[in-house]
């Protein structure tokens, strides 16, 4: 049988793949998430989402491992996890009533294997008032999410409209990675 491995604690990426009925292994890496300023958004998710899978990988040789990383992009800036109330309301108030793009990145190791590969889509936020911010950072929320929101959760009321691919504002491009794993040789039902 062969060995899934998703390389990220993340609640969100392991349901999707539960959703999809795949049969999988959670083994999270510890890696360094800084990265080169020079960088474009999408060297950077996929540079970060290989040294995920890279690292899990090492210690699974046979298996096959998915590595993913989420940025949120406004006018040429990453915003990551924001680290205080103050610095969430910031990031969400510069994303209100904009357009900001979010890209995922995903790696896919297997032996002999190696697939890179990664998502754009864009978000349009609602006009949002301090009011409205300042709620939506009570629920707690926005702490463990780049650019300090959720999609799929309380912040999908913030969501106006977007263009591209759903699941990878989620954290996971679901339908692309399940192409690329049967690229690599991972055949699921």
């Amino acid at each position: 049988m062969q060995n899934l491995i998703l390389a990220s604690s993340s609640p969100r990426r392991k349901e999707l793949l539960e959703n999809l009925h795949f049969t999988f292994e959670v083994s999270s890496s510890d890696v360094d998430e800084s990265f080169d300023p020079w960088l474009t958004p999408d060297e950077i998710v996929k540079e970060l989402a290989f040294r995920k899978a890279d690292a899990v990988f090492k210690k699974y040789p046979d298996a096959f491992v998915i590595g993913s990383d989420t940025v949120v992009v406004k006018d040429g800036n990453v915003l990551g996890k924001p680290s205080s109330s103050e610095e969430a309301f910031s990031m969400l108030k510069s994303l209100s009533g904009t357009t900001h793009s979010v890209y995922t990145g995903v790696s896919i190791l297997a032996p002999g294997k190696q697939i890179k590969f990664y998502e754009k889509t864009d978000v349009v936020f609602w006009e949002l008032t301090d009011e409205e911010i300042n709620s939506y950072i009570g629920t707690g929320e926005p702490f463990d999410k780049a650019g300090a929101y959720g999609i799929q959760g309380f912040g999908s009321v913030l969501v106006k409209s977007i263009s591209g691919d759903y699941f990878s504002v989620v954290g996971l491009p679901v339908s692309r990675t399940v192409r690329e794993l049967r690229k690599a040789g991972y055949s699921h039902p």
